[in-house]
């Protein structure tokens, strides 16, 4: 696996070795050992979620004020645009963004890791991501900061408008609040 860093500190492009020939193809999509000597310390994924879109949507960009999880995001059909923001209080890098095109051709993946906001755009037909947690998705502590944040200036390589859910519409900006501790 050749492992290339982004701007953002942890913020990693994951590219397989894939074998093949005249029946198709092999690759290792995920594998402990590796995978965490490439990050840098364990790492415990406790659920897998998969989503499909349409050209043209953004997802995201979410976060979890409590049990912040990471994302290890594959796409298995199509082409996505997907983005990490860094919103770490006190990272040498808040309030910038990383971004990378996965897609079911390259077979590349994304490494988000706890603490940073996550979203892409879908710029194929149609796309199924595929993306690993560290921790359960909890509605109560789900944010989301607005896909055009003038502050972050995500260029989502848009050519029109997108469709974005009435929930992620109703984003915050940038930088989020902060919020207590939860008791």
């Amino acid at each position: 696996m050749n492992v290339v860093p982004t701007a953002i500190e942890g913020v990693l492009v994951l590219e397989p070795q894939v074998f093949g020939d005249a029946r198709g193809f092999f690759f290792e999509s995920w594998n402990k050992r590796v995978f965490e000597a490439a990050v840098g310390g364990p790492v415990d994924f406790v659920q897998d979620n998969h989503s499909k879109s349409a050209r043209g949507v953004i997802r995201g960009l979410h976060y979890q004020v409590v049990r912040p999880q990471g994302k290890l995001v594959r796409v298995v059909v199509g082409t996505v645009f997907d983005v990490a923001v860094d919103i770490r209080p006190g990272s040498p890098t808040f309030g910038r963004w990383a971004g990378a095109e996965l897609s079911a051709e390259n077979k590349r993946q994304l490494w988000v890791p706890p603490g940073l906001a996550h979203g892409f755009v879908v710029r194929s037909e149609s796309a199924e991501v595929l993306y690993k947690t560290t921790d359960s998705w909890c509605a109560e502590f789900e944010r989301c900061i607005r896909w055009d944040d003038p502050t972050l200036a995500i260029d989502w390589g848009l050519d029109a408008p997108p469709l974005v859910s009435e929930k992620d519409a109703r984003g915050g900006s940038f930088p989020p609040p902060a919020e207590p501790p939860e008791a």
